[in-house]
């Protein structure tokens, strides 16, 4: 059986494609088969992975749409074991098409693709966009479980209980075993206290659902490798595997494994 995870957060910028990109590789390295969805019409995961837009003529716009089945769209990776569905900006014109009230049981579009595809993966990994629309509900119905990652920021926490009011919207109208799997704090920086400051905040709010590896909270750290890999089209642990970022994403992996 494959789990379903949907990396989501409303709010741009606090490190969801670079999770969605380094735990999907994490997983795969670590001998998991995995399936990236790059559900952002922003599609930077896709580039992250090492194609540009013009390296393939279908992506998951298509099989939204009920153009493509969800196979014919599947890319292959640096990495063996990790496959991507690409994406494109020309989802965003899907947003449109889902608020036409004919368009019925909308919300469940992807998880009935998925079907097709489902059993072929140990792990498939939905990087959805930033925003609370009907693209990231498909991703909500389609998930057995959400990571949510924090930018150990200031106004971290703003606006973290809509998005839990659309998870349990989500969970009690269309995905009763939709869970949250955990918080994930990113951009952290020892020096810094406000990083600090934050990931106290999440140990009071989230204890049991943060991330741990050997009694040791996991935080993606602020990192110029994690930053720089995305140009290079690479996962972090094919630029730098030994960079602290890697290393984080790592042990994510590991921690969900264990688990598992």
């Amino acid at each position: 059986m494959s789990e379903v995870i949907a990396i989501a957060n409303q709010k741009g910028g606090v490190g969801k494609t670079t999770t969605a990109v380094n735990l999907a590789a994490s997983l795969a390295v670590a001998e998991k088969r995995v399936l990236l969805i790059d559900l952002d019409p922003q599609a930077n995961a896709t580039i992250g992975l090492g194609y540009s837009r013009s390296d393939y003529e279908y992506n998951i716009y298509h099989v939204m749409i009920g153009r493509k089945r969800l196979s014919e769209v599947v890319l292959k990776t640096e990495l063996p074991l990790l496959d991507l569905v690409p994406s494109n900006i020309g989802l965003v014109g899907i947003e449109k098409e889902f608020y036409d009230e004919k368009t019925r049981g909308k919300e469940l579009i992807l998880k009935r693709k998925l079907k097709e595809l489902k059993d072929e993966y140990d792990y498939i990994i939905i990087d959805s966009p930033p925003a609370l629309g009907p693209i990231t509900v498909n991703a909500l119905s389609a998930a057995d479980s959400i990571i949510i990652p924090i930018q150990c920021e200031f106004y971290a926490l703003e606006g973290l209980a809509q998005l839990l009011n659309t998870v349990k919207l989500v969970k009690k109208s269309i995905n009763p075993k939709l869970k949250i799997k955990g918080f994930l704090p990113t951009m952290y920086s020892s020096q810094n206290n406000l990083s600090k400051q934050v990931l106290l905040d999440l140990q009071q709010h989230f204890k049991n659902k943060l991330f741990s590896i050997d009694d040791d909270y996991i935080v993606i750290p602020r990192s110029i490798k994690l930053a720089e890999s995305p140009s290079f089209g690479r996962p972090v642990l094919l630029y730098d595997v030994k960079s602290k970022g890697s290393v984080a994403y790592q042990h994510l992996a590991k921690s969900i494994l264990a688990s598992a």
